[in-house]
């Protein structure tokens, strides 16, 4: 069963060197559970590709059919409240709230969301990604693997449909950024989660079932 398609998808920017097709015809289907890599060089239109799958961004031309909800035809409220309630995202950057705590900062998509379990449900997320100590903590007082450990209970603790992982080591030292990746691939194995995960890494990619690659704006 689909959980993300992409047909035809193209978009196109404007740049002081005329008109740039970033990503160019790409058609996709990822099916419920999968763990898909998108891998290529820096340039390749892989973040853009992510961004457009998971409706940060809008296509110029193509549509993206995701958890059964065409993006395409939805207008930016709509979009932001499919991916409120499908999607999850872990990015290079972390992008926690400096001023909310460890367990605020995982409660924020719940309460958005008005779950009522929003501090049960962000408690037990913190503890599966070993942070049941931290809690209380600000993120400048956290390290980057902590850090990137909060941002995955945000992602993980709405139970998303599908994640999508963006170079999600890429801040971080090998042996922290192995880490991470090993709990990323347990929590999603555990959430029955669709997987999309954008990386340079070859050795992150192999963990993922199937592989994409992708060169100026294109799959191969």
């Amino acid at each position: 069963m689909s959980v993300l398609k992409a047909e035809s998808l193209t978009k196109k920017v404007t740049s002081p060197e005329g008109m740039l097709t970033i990503v160019n015809d790409v058609s996709l289907d990822i099916a419920a559970g999968e763990s898909v890599a998108i891998v290529g060089a820096s340039g390749a239109g892989k973040s853009t590709l992510l961004a457009l799958l998971a409706g940060l961004d809008s296509p110029t031309s193509g549509r993206v059919t995701l958890a059964g909800a065409d993006l395409t035809a939805l207008d930016e409220d709509g979009r932001a409240r499919l991916r409120a309630e499908r999607v999850g995202f872990v990015f290079q950057s972390f992008h926690l709230v400096p001023s909310l705590t460890a367990l605020e900062n995982v409660m924020l998509p719940l309460e958005l969301a008005g779950r009522r379990d929003a501090r049960a449900a962000a408690q037990e997320t913190l503890g599966r990604v070993g942070l049941a100590q931290r809690t209380g903590h600000y993120p400048r007082q956290l390290s980057g693997g902590e850090q990137q450990r909060v941002a995955l209970a945000r992602a993980f603790v709405t139970r998303p449909a599908v994640l999508f992982a963006d170079e999600p080591t890429g801040n971080l030292d090998t042996n922290t950024g192995e880490k991470i990746v090993s709990l990323l691939f347990d929590l999603n194995s555990q959430s029955l989660t669709t997987l999309v995960l954008v990386t340079h890494d070859r050795a992150v990619a192999a963990r993922c079932g199937r592989l994409l690659q992708m060169d100026s704006g294109m799959l191969k």
